[in-house]
């Protein structure tokens, strides 16, 4: 059982939460930019923390010291599993699919194959085709994240807790806006403590479209599925 007080704090330390995440989603999208950016966001996030001193911020302080701890969550969820990028991708398509019917699924799948994507699904149930397609995009995904020199694995004592404390507040801002533009997916991956690694696939999805999924048609999903994996 992973202790989760001080737990972003003994990764950091470690080198931990670098090397895990370049070995979970070697091959996932670039989800945020540079050492800079990211320095940047942590010195913001830590401005934030500031507030815990004032009486008129508490509820910002509160609810970020929530993201905090959601974060920890994830990072288990990680450290545990391992193929997060994937268990994300299949938590999306269950709910993409969960009302679908055996002859929408088949011509979505029809539909992929024409643009040369087979989902090699052995039976058309939303389930084992969330699964076949999880497995099919997870597979396509082809840009390295390069998390390790962003948090500042080699950078001194202050960079680094600066890059780390920048990932949780882009992970945060990530999740936050998952809630608005899909609800849904968000509290199904808040359920599983991924939520705050929405961050990581975020690119692939938002940049396909993938979050207006359930309001477009079956040929417009199967169009989104494609330029995902493309």
């Amino acid at each position: 059982m992973y202790d989760k007080n001080g737990l972003i704090d003994y990764l950091q330390a470690n080198n931990i939460l670098a090397l895990k995440i370049d070995h979970a989603v070697t091959g996932v999208a670039n989800a945020i930019s540079n050492q800079v950016t990211m320095t940047g966001a942590g010195a913001k996030r830590a401005l934030y923390y500031a507030s815990c001193f004032t009486d008129e911020y508490q509820d910002v302080c509160k609810n970020q010291k929530n993201e905090d701890f959601r974060f920890s969550l994830s990072v288990v969820r990680l450290l545990q599993h391992g193929d997060i990028a994937y268990e994300m991708l299949k938590i999306y398509f269950e709910e993409v699919f969960k009302h679908k019917t055996d002859k929408q699924l088949e011509y979505i799948k029809k539909s992929l194959f024409l643009v040369n994507i087979h989902i090699a699904s052995s039976s058309l149930t939303n389930t084992g085709f969330a699964l076949a397609t999880a497995s099919v995009v997870s597979a396509g995904l082809s840009v390295s994240l390069e998390i390790s020199s962003l948090i500042g694995r080699r950078a001194g004592h202050l960079t680094g807790a600066m890059g780390i404390y920048g990932v949780v507040q882009k992970a945060a801002e990530y999740a936050n806006r998952l809630k608005f533009m899909y609800p849904a997916y968000y509290t199904a991956l808040y359920q599983q403590d991924l939520e705050m690694m929405y961050f990581l696939i975020a690119p692939v999805l938002e940049n396909a479209g993938a979050m207006k999924a359930q309001m477009v048609s079956d040929a417009t999903l199967a169009d989104i599925i494609a330029r995902m994996v493309g």
